[in-house]
């Protein structure tokens, strides 16, 4: 796409306050923050949000920064692929390249998917995240989970990580089950859990050993499949993984948009990777992009508005454990300014 010289950048910061506090390992988060983007080109909008990577110190401050250092390429007519090279990977990348694809879709009468060249979108079965709190409390959060199928459950450097797994297998019988480390293990210790891991048949173990470690995966006996998040952020990540894990963690704000994160999914794919989508939080104008990139996608964990205190209208929906992203919310064809 190249744009008209009529095209307006618009940019803001929001603060996205959390129901309530949210932990990782190393972190309790109770709001995110998220950069905005929009560009109107007459009764024309599109529009993108990205949140950035708070471990690498990527903040909607510096993202402002990035794009409105752009402004006069951005409202020349900037393309996706031009901005994969002024930009790197991160969450101003993606906020302005998913609101050059939502603007593209408008202009086309079109819908991104179509764009895309993806299979008309369906409903995904999506994880519904639990916080390492202490077990009683993670058992009364997945007791209070709605039509959840899949959970993904957040484990943390502590002691306290095969009861909580526990905990959620009682809560929840019949879910699919992964576990998220973030980072968290050593070998011992995630040695010590997998037993637990086993007899709950948890499906899949999410980033258990810290970025840069990947050489702990080495030799190391696990039946369960691991998948790597953190320890891959773009495609220059996939070929130290090879053979170490068998899941990649595709997410919108590390890789820098969907552009990118549609070219990080052909080539790990082609590496033999199964794929997974995630998100750093956000609204439906986080989670519609991801949308697109889940039909590509064995594992999608798309729930971040369940977290935040409010929404935006129109939003994604989630009925019986599937998230649902239609035309109006992000991406469709709809000629609709706002």
């Amino acid at each position: 796409m190249t744009g008209p010289s009529s095209v307006v950048l618009e940019t803001h910061i929001e603060k996205l306050p959390l129901k309530q506090p949210f932990h990782i390992t190393g972190y309790t988060f109770t709001e995110c923050d998220a950069l905005v983007v929009t560009l109107r080109d007459g009764e024309l909008t599109g529009r993108g949000e990205g949140l950035g990577v708070y471990y690498r110190h990527d903040t909607p401050t510096a993202m402002i920064r990035q794009v409105e250092a752009l402004r006069g390429l951005i409202e020349g007519g900037v393309t996706r692929e031009q901005v994969l090279s002024l930009l790197p990977a991160g969450g101003a990348r993606n906020a302005l390249d998913c609101a050059l694809w939502d603007l593209e879709a408008k202009r086309r009468n079109a819908s991104v998917w179509q764009l895309a060249g993806i299979a008309e979108p369906r409903p995904l079965l999506t994880t519904y995240t639990l916080s390492a709190d202490a077990p009683a409390e993670v058992e009364t959060a997945a007791r209070e989970l709605k039509g959840a199928k899949a959970i993904k459950l957040k484990l943390t450097n502590d002691p306290l990580n095969a009861e909580r797994v526990k905990a959620a297998r009682r809560a929840c019988p019949d879910a699919w089950l992964m576990v998220d480390a973030n980072q968290g293990f050593t070998r011992d210790t995630l040695r010590d859990v997998v037993p637990t891991f086993i007899d709950a048949g948890v499906a899949v173990i999410e980033q258990p050993f810290p970025i840069g470690q990947e050489a702990l995966f080495d030799g190391f006996d696990c039946p369960i499949p691991f998948a790597a998040d953190e320890s891959v952020q773009d495609r220059s990540d996939l070929a130290r993984l090879v053979g170490r894990v068998q899941i990649i963690n595709i997410k919108l704000d590390k890789c820098g948009g969907l552009t990118a994160g549609l070219a990080l999914a052909r080539e790990a794919g082609k590496l033999g990777f199964q794929l997974m989508v995630g998100n750093m939080g956000g609204t439906s104008w986080s989670m519609g992009p991801a949308f697109v990139l889940g039909s590509l996608c064995s594992v999608v964990d798309l729930d971040g508005p369940m977290f935040i205190r409010a929404d935006r209208n129109p939003a994604i929906s989630y009925q019986e454990g599937r998230v649902w992203c239609p035309d109006e919310v992000w991406g469709g064809p709809r000629n609709v300014a706002a």
